[in-house]
Order: structure tokens, then sequence, then C-alpha cells
């Protein structure tokens, strides 16, 4: 058991769109990420999604309304909903996704993560 320093944990890359794992629980993984630009459009069938912002603010865009978050904030991603997430400049978020969680949902795209690196 250790403690986790998400300000270290977050200098140690500078990748967008790429989480890292920084802990487990419960079948589900703590990740980090560095989010710029826009995503993908996409859905989990089978999980829901928690996205913390921890450094900036994200717009996460639904089919009929976006939500906006600040630092501090949370919002939970039901399953089977499709969303985009975006953020006009770099943002710097905490999720919280079962194990088998695939970054992009449904969507095959070329900002598919495979094998997610713990740091």
């Amino acid at each position: 058991m250790e403690k986790v320093n998400l300000s270290e944990k977050f200098s140690l890359f500078t990748n967008h769109w790429e989480p890292k794992i920084v802990g487990e629980l419960n079948e589900q993984y703590v990740k980090l990420a560095k989010l710029k630009g826009e995503f993908v459009w996409h859905q989990h069938e089978n999980e829901d999604e928690l996205f913390m912002v921890i450094k900036g603010s994200l717009t996460i865009k639904l089919r009929e309304k976006d939500i906006c978050l600040s630092e501090g904030e949370i919002f939970i991603i039901p399953r089977g909903v499709e969303h985009l997430p975006v953020a006009e400049k770099e943002v710097h978020v905490l999720m919280f996704e079962p194990k088998g969680t695939v970054n992009t949902g449904n969507t095959e795209s070329y900002k598919k993560i495979d094998l997610l690196e713990k740091l």
C-alpha cells in the first residue's frame, strides 16, 4: 500500500488521450490522462465511466446536451450513453473504469489503446 501523488504522476507523461493506470480497486482501474482536442464519439456497452477534472476544464458532449466540467467536478457517464470528450486546452483528468474498459468503447479508431501503462 502506497499513497499516490497526482501531481507527481501527471509529471511523468505528456501524451494526450493515453490513460495511465495509477491504482486498482474492486476490479476497477484508477487512471490519469491528459486530454487536448477532440476524442471520438463512442459508448461503452457494459461499463459506466467516471471523469474527474483535476486541472483545467473538460466538455463532454452528449447527443442531447453538453456537460462542462471544471476543476474538482465529476461526471459519471452511464453505460450505453454515446459521448465525445473535448478539451480546448490541456486538461488533466482522473477516471474510474472497470479493468476491461477500452478507451474508444465500441468505436474503432487510431486513438484506441490496447495496452495501458502503469505508473
